[in-house]
């Protein structure tokens, strides 16, 4: 193991650290021992042919997450467990339908195809809604909203998007950079790769000279290794839904709900300063979405 491999999975430990931190800090009033007995009978019982009933039945929801994408979906190295933002949104919606969560690792270029194919019944993997990715599948309203970045290292010369024609950088294959950096940059050498921490060792080791892609993603890189630093200003914005089969309005309708729910009682707000909140400045910090699907269309990467 290089040292730079040691150094990006002692940083995702203390991603989780910092986050137990953080929960251990809330409220410790005991609740009575009616609450879960209270919980389970809110759950609502769906008909059996129906796809929340058949989740139901099976009693998981299979969701597909980023594994190596702090903060959003990461695998804790000291639990294995997968961690993140998306990843409680995901337990939030699994504990409604009363059902367990099972994560599987969905990267920028197979989230549509596993929809599509039915390896997942749901997509929470900083998915940017975009119209040509809903004429494939159906998406959620809005739960974050993401800004397009250039990443460098400290000693770059390189000052936003504009300054990258010429250079070296990395974005995910599948993502919406494969076109936003071809459009804005038309001169860059794009390199595709399939996961965002191939991204992140490739600058580590000079072998790009930039990362572009959502703020929230390179934030998670900086966190790891403070050599590295954003440039520019937002040249994207990226609202991100739950990716759904294409067609399944009950799904959506429950899961917009659910999202509607987890902003409305405050889970939102926690989640947000547990894995964004504490890591960014407090000018940069950001409201819970307030917009209809529509509405993100038509400010989403074309």
């Amino acid at each position: 193991m290089t040292d730079k491999t040691r150094w990006r999975w002692l940083a995702l430990a203390l991603f989780a650290l910092a986050a137990l931190g953080f929960a251990a800090c809330g409220d410790d009033d005991d609740d009575d021992d009616g609450g879960d007995t209270e919980a389970a009978a809110e759950v609502e019982q769906f008909p059996p042919d129906t796809t929340l009933g058949r989740i139901q039945e099976k009693g998981e929801i299979t969701i597909g997450v980023k594994f190596d994408v702090p903060p959003f979906g990461f695998k804790n190295p000291q639990t294995g467990d997968v961690e993140g933002f998306d990843v409680d949104l995901g337990n939030a919606i699994a504990e409604k339908l009363g059902v367990q969560p099972r994560f599987i690792e969905a990267i920028s270029d197979n989230r549509i195809p596993f929809l599509v194919e039915g390896t997942v019944d749901l997509i929470l993997s900083t998915m940017t809604i975009t119209r040509e990715r809903d004429a494939e599948i159906d998406f959620s309203v809005p739960y974050y909203v993401a800004g397009g970045r250039v990443l460098v290292p400290e000693d770059s010369d390189i000052q936003g998007v504009e300054d990258l024609g010429g250079r070296r950088v990395c974005t995910a294959r599948g993502s919406t950079y494969q076109q936003s950096i071809k459009k804005e940059a038309p001169d860059a050498d794009l390199r595709l790769i399939d996961t965002y921490s191939e991204c992140f060792e490739l600058i580590q080791d000079g072998a790009v000279d930039a990362v572009s892609t959502d703020n929230v993603i390179l934030t998670g890189m900086i966190v790891q290794d403070d050599t590295l630093k954003m440039v520019g200003d937002e040249f994207t914005t990226e609202p991100y839904g739950a990716g759904i089969p294409d067609g399944d309005a009950e799904l959506k309708e429950f899961v917009d709900g659910v999202i509607a729910e987890y902003i409305e009682d405050g889970r939102w707000d926690d989640a947000y300063q547990e894995w964004v909140g504490q890591y960014i400045p407090e000018d940069e910090h950001q409201d819970a979405p307030d917009m209809t699907l529509e509405e993100a269309l038509e400010i989403a990467p074309e």
